[in-house]
């Protein structure tokens, strides 16, 4: 699929396998934007064909290019932040970076500003890029590792399709407190809210649908090394779920760890997602620094 930005424009030649497509149905169907997007993308006559405004039913070609004002000026959503992020992709319509711990992924309150998402719009400011930073998952503030974002909100519409759909593959890097016996398992236990302690999560049937899929990597003296991948994503599920079967992250003092690191030994290595508008497969690694174990 060929695509290229031209100043404020997204623009896409249409591909020979798109036959009797419009641009009601390239928005609605191949990219299942929502409804209120694509009522505003009208409203502003954002989409062009051949540099010419046509009605969005009308049939298009292929070869024709479609000009979608995708690039606009918008400020800031949270104040940037000088900080050193580690950039593993990056292009005009999404940025994947490797998160610190210790590091929010963006603000819980006005006054956070030291967070991820301030530093990447520091990092936006300083290419001369005015847009939003959207996050389209996020990491507990001692988890490190490789975290998605936006920057226009047709780019987060396809991304949280593609998360929903779980065609966002994420895998993780554990280490565990005890010798796991299995080789790999699945916990699909869900996870709610616990009701005794404001910040933590439990095991919960009233709760969310929450996947895990663990695979033992080795064994290190008396702990274990797993891969995990998530089919969904809950407010500190691994950590949840590997303490519910008896193998809490080392230094998880909240679930049951012992403090044998300076944080919860987990990292998110890999993510790996078709890109949202010119379908090409991204994976990217991203290295632990302070737990070089779980790289």
């Amino acid at each position: 699929m060929k695509t290229q930005k031209k100043g404020s424009l997204f623009e896409l030649v249409l591909p020979s396998n798109w036959k009797n497509v419009t641009i009601n149905t390239i928005l609605k169907d191949h990219w299942q934007a929502p409804k209120k997007l694509v009522h505003s993308m009208r409203m502003e006559n954002d989409i062009k064909v051949n540099g010419e405004m046509i009605p969005w039913n009308q049939p298009l070609s292929p070869g024709d290019t479609v000009q979608i004002h995708l690039f606009k000026n918008v400020d800031y959503d949270v104040p940037p932040t000088y900080g050193e992020i580690e950039v593993l992709f990056e292009d005009d319509h999404l940025i994947v970076v490797n998160k610190p711990a210790g590091v929010d992924t963006h603000p819980n309150h006005p006054d956070d500003t030291n967070t991820l998402a301030n530093f990447i719009a520091f990092h936006h400011q300083m290419n001369g890029e005015s847009c939003r930073v959207l996050h389209i998952h996020r990491l507990d503030r001692d988890t490190s590792g490789a975290i998605i974002f936006a920057k226009h909100p047709l780019s987060k519409a396809i991304l949280d399709r593609l998360l929903s759909d779980r065609k966002i593959k994420r895998m993780y890097a554990a280490l565990v407190h005890g010798r796991v016996k299995q080789k790999k398992g699945t916990i699909a236990e869900p996870i709610g809210r616990d009701r005794h302690h404001n910040t933590r999560r439990r095991v919960s049937q009233s709760g969310q649908e929450a996947i895990t899929h663990y695979k033992k990597i080795e064994n290190k003296k008396d702990n274990t090394l797993l891969e995990i991948q998530l089919d969904t994503g809950r407010t500190h599920q691994i950590r949840v779920h590997m303490s519910s079967i008896g193998y809490p992250l080392v230094g998880d003092i909240l679930y049951g760890g012992k403090p044998d690191c300076a944080r919860q030994a987990l990292h998110a290595k890999n993510v790996s997602f078709p890109h949202p508008l010119t379908e090409e497969a991204i994976t990217c690694e991203a290295k632990c620094e302070d737990l070089p174990f779980l790289s």
